[in-house]
């Protein structure tokens, strides 16, 4: 398809993986390509370009940034046969090709070796403590980690293009300069991380995700924080490893934090009170309906429903007045923040706003229902939870 006249196509000299926001601002910046092009091959308007072009000169203060911005621009001089190529050819005629290219520049790098090395890295980086640590005069970085007796230990080495690759995708970002200059991981990276991992658990392509409806999806998994956990089997005669999402419940995510003397905000006879309400909540199918409820459609009044003594069909209904005698005991306020966090499964800052109550202090009223809950489950039930189905 023809191009209009005086507007470049969409250049081929820089690498596949380079954000578009880079990508603007290198060629406004190194092939002088007006604001106005761009956009109109981008399909944005103008405005947006000449945002992603400040936003990439104000990062230019990081060290990584602005060496793979200066040798991006150079690659771009070098194959349109500039003057100011590092490496000149032996003879004037001939093309600039990939060879001339410096074997440090992130030019060279492809997106399978950006993959590869963002697994290995980009694993370490998640580790506590660990920091990328690179030198003004070092063609290799490294990945440092406190160790048990305070000494740091190297988990990882990169070169330095790799690195520089990393930082304009946003997946570090530099915590310390100076001519040592120290980088974290970013919740970009770690999203990456997560859609790298998923990517490589999910099923080949044309088979069947494992008797699910359908697969997971990669990008509703990076928000997760996947873990494996015993639980109890009565079937099995014992436990059994399960993976589940801890950051898919609010008391979860209280039970991993720790208090100033280290110990968990949450303890773990909490966090099991409030998972033995939700999973009564659940089994009682007490949530909101999404569409038409079709169970008694047809049929009038209680036909063909089952008495009070039916025995083990009445288990929703059994379920429905343990959640009922829970909420009943915690009051108002203690029953109203167990339900909207542990059932309903909502933030602490959500139910604070809807309860018409102080920031921060949801959490410390959670603690205080799912104590009373425990104590309720104790006096009610002793050590033993009531079978359920």
């Amino acid at each position: 398809m023809a191009k209009a006249s005086g507007e470049p196509a969409r250049p081929d000299w820089l690498p596949d993986w380079l954000p578009e926001a880079a990508r603007f601002y290198l060629e406004h910046t190194a092939k002088g390509v007006s604001l106005r092009v761009i956009a109109r091959r981008a399909g944005c308007h103008p405005s947006t370009v000449l945002r992603h072009v400040r936003r990439f000169e104000t990062r230019r203060d990081d060290p990584l940034i602005d060496a793979a911005l200066d040798a991006l621009s150079r690659d771009t001089d070098i194959h349109a046969g500039g003057a100011t190529a590092m490496t000149a050819p032996f003879r004037p005629d001939a093309p600039a090709t990939d060879a001339t290219i410096p074997p440090q520049s992130p030019r060279r790098i492809d997106e399978e070796t950006l993959g590869r090395e963002a697994r290995r890295i980009l694993r370490r980086l998640v580790e506590p403590g660990a920091v990328l640590v690179l030198g003004a005069d070092f063609e290799r970085a490294v990945v440092l980690r406190d160790g048990p007796g305070g000494e740091m230990i190297r988990t990882g080495v990169l070169d330095r293009a790799v690195a520089q690759a990393f930082a304009l995708k946003d997946w570090i970002a530099c915590r310390g300069g100076g001519r040592v200059a120290h980088y974290a991981i970013t919740a970009a990276g770690r999203a990456a991380l997560r859609r790298f991992i998923e990517a490589d658990a999910a099923p080949p392509e044309g088979t069947a995700p494992g008797g699910l409806a359908e697969a997971p999806s990669a990008f509703a998994a990076q928000h997760g924080a996947w873990q494996s956990r015993l639980v109890e089997d009565p079937d099995e005669g014992g436990a059994r490893r399960m993976r589940c999402n801890l950051a898919e419940s609010p008391v979860a995510v209280l039970g991993r934090r720790r208090e100033k003397d280290g110990r968990p905000f949450l303890s773990p006879d909490l966090v099991a009170a409030a998972e033995r309400l939700r999973q009564d909540f659940e089994l009682a199918q007490m949530g909101p309906r999404v569409a038409q409820n079709w169970d008694r459609f047809l049929t009038g009044g209680d036909r063909g429903g089952f008495g009070s003594g039916s025995g083990t069909a009445e288990g929703p209904r059994a379920a429905r007045d343990r959640v009922a005698a829970a909420l009943r005991d915690l009051g108002p306020g203690l029953g109203d923040m167990a339900l909207r966090c542990c059932c309903y499964l909502e933030g602490l800052e959500t139910a604070e706003r809807r309860l018409g109550w102080s920031a921060r202090s949801g959490k410390i009223v959670l603690r205080i229902a799912l104590m009373r809950l425990r104590r309720h489950y104790e006096e009610s039930y002793g050590g033993a939870s009531p079978l359920i189905g």
